[in-house]
């Protein structure tokens, strides 16, 4: 198959999926001839158009473009690589600029067919690259820039901006005094709300709304609101994800809590090794047979983190002491595996009630009591 012949395959599904951001290119007038060069032939890493070692036909407008050997060197290609190798995206010198290539989706690793469902692209100039997966029951698409610069217009009507979003864009700033005296209230300090970058919104009237920022590989995904008067919801496009993702990525053992404030209070207890939920708990457990994957919507972010919670030796479930906190932990264990997961058991705060979560005890009883609670986790058995 030729160069023309493979980008004319290449052209609908590539066009139609970024038409507002194809690149533009200095062109030449049209030869006949294209040279190839054997060692440009994609590796199994990265399935393509054939590189031409000297010129390229340019999938617009029918010229032709230079391609610099020396491109893989240069500092925004270096960068682009970098920030796709922290996203899953393994890129090699067969992934050249101006060109549409075909990867492994690493969200959804192709489904079961393995398909390479990944259209991936970086513009002519090193810019920026941009993907999407064509699989419907994924989709995941996205931009990432080699410099940190805005571009007019979008990936397309349903991508989602994937290590894209930055605080900027969100309208986010540091925490004010009145929230920064809302945290001390709840024993957080400064430090370990400046380590979880958690801020608030710029332009909220009342600087009352915080913003608890969900990173993963050190990338901004999405962020979660919420007021003081407890009021939640997700910013739009939010990956569902744990939140704290990244504090788990090497550890064999970890907390899983029912809220942002609760991994913040246990790391003021010595544990960094503790994620949230991103959503809140159910109302009672379910006694039907676990869904699929692809159905098990309410827990997708277990799905999401697969790949972090299946290397886990031992999980400290460390949810509300209420009953959709109860409800919240079976179901939670009912997909990791009961036999690796310890339940926290919160002390009694009267004669008649508990505390209710891990901020509380922080708040009334201290950090030592904190941390002696979840060294007393208990292995679990079942729901309460």
């Amino acid at each position: 198959m030729s160069v023309y012949q493979s980008l004319r395959l290449h052209r609908p599904l590539t066009q139609s999926l970024f038409p507002k951001l194809l690149p533009r290119t200095r062109t030449y007038a049209a030869t006949t001839a294209v040279s190839v060069s054997p060692r440009r032939i994609c590796t199994v890493s990265c399935h393509s158009v054939a590189h031409a070692t000297t010129t390229v036909p340019s999938p617009p407008d029918g010229g032709e473009q230079i391609v610099d050997d020396d491109i893989f060197d240069a500092p925004r290609m270096k960068m682009l690589k970098q920030k796709m190798d922290l996203l899953g995206i393994k890129l090699d010198n067969t992934c050249v600029p101006a060109l549409y290539h075909n990867l492994r989706c690493p969200k959804c690793k192709g489904g079961r067919s393995k398909e390479r469902s990944l259209s991936f692209h970086i513009i002519s100039d090193c810019e920026f690259a941009m993907w999407r997966c064509f699989r419907p029951e994924c989709g995941w698409a996205g931009r990432v820039f080699a410099d940190d610069m805005e571009l007019d217009g979008k990936v397309s009507a349903n991508a989602k901006p994937y290590g894209q979003t930055t605080e900027k864009s969100l309208g986010l700033e540091p925490l004010g005094p009145q929230l920064l005296a809302y945290f001390k209230e709840r024993l957080i300090s400064e430090k370990t709300l400046s380590r979880n970058a958690v801020r608030q919104l710029s332009d909220s009237d009342d600087k009352k709304v915080i913003a608890f920022t969900y990173k993963q590989n050190g990338l901004l995904v999405g962020c979660k609101y919420r007021t003081v008067e407890k009021r939640f919801w997700q910013g739009k496009g939010t990956d569902k994800v744990l939140y704290g993702i990244d504090d788990i990525s090497h550890a064999s053992e970890i907390i899983i809590v029912e809220g942002e404030i609760d991994k913040l209070s246990l790391e003021e207890a010595g544990f960094q090794n503790c994620v949230s939920v991103p959503v809140g708990a159910p109302g009672k457990v379910s006694f039907k047979d676990l869904p699929p994957r692809e159905k098990d919507t309410a827990y997708q972010y277990l799905w999401n983190c697969k790949e972090y919670l299946d290397k886990v030796v031992r999980i400290i479930l460390a949810t509300d002491n209420d009953q959709p906190g109860q409800a919240l932990a079976e179901e939670l264990a009912r997909r990791l595996g009961h036999e690796r997961c310890w339940r926290v058991h919160w002390p009694k705060k009267d004669e008649s009630s508990c505390f209710k979560d891990a901020n509380e005890v922080l708040k009334y009883m201290g950090a030592d009591a904190l941390k002696r609670m979840v060294e007393n986790a208990e292995p679990y058995t079942s729901a309460d």
